[in-house]
């Protein structure tokens, strides 16, 4: 991520920089959010196709878990989401007696499709900058996703 013999940041510098950099994520998602509007979906309702259609199907509770929310609220928001044909309930294969939410490909599509909305809203603003100001702001990408990325888990006991 640095330069081999680069001195490590200052703890201040670091601070600094993830305060500007939390101050933006929040403006342009805040930004990239009025593109959502066309999906017709509220933000809670997108919010929890979304970890459906990227984070595979789960039970009721476990996507309450993952979106913050109580189970009676999500509750409702599956069955929205079930009425406008997004998801889908299935008895899980592994446990009769539970319940599964899948997203269906009419939902897997309208989720593609708002994500296709953003990075062009976000792709036309980047246009506007110079060519090397978008170099800056693609190698800064690469090392933001090294951040984000959580590192591999260490193998399990007996499992080489």
């Amino acid at each position: 991520m640095s330069e081999p013999g680069a001195s490590p940041p200052s703890d201040d510098l670091a601070a600094r920089t993830a305060a500007r950099l939390h101050s933006a994520a929040i403006h342009l998602l805040r930004r990239l959010r009025r593109e959502d509007n066309a999906s017709g979906l509220t933000a809670p309702r997108l919010s929890a196709l979304s970890v459906l259609v990227f984070g595979g199907p789960l039970s009721l509770g476990a996507l309450a878990g993952a979106e913050q929310v109580r189970p009676p609220t999500m509750t409702r928001l599956v069955a929205a989401l079930e009425w406008d044909g997004l998801v889908t309930r299935e008895a899980d294969p592994r446990d009769g007696r539970a319940i599964i939410i899948r997203a269906t490909e009419a939902g897997k599509h309208l989720l593609e499709a708002g994500r296709d909305r953003r990075t062009a809203a976000l792709a036309r603003q980047l246009a506007a900058l110079p060519a090397e100001d978008l170099a800056v702001l693609e190698r800064a990408a690469d090392l933001l996703e090294g951040v984000v990325t959580p590192p591999p888990a260490p193998p399990r006991r007996g499992e080489g």
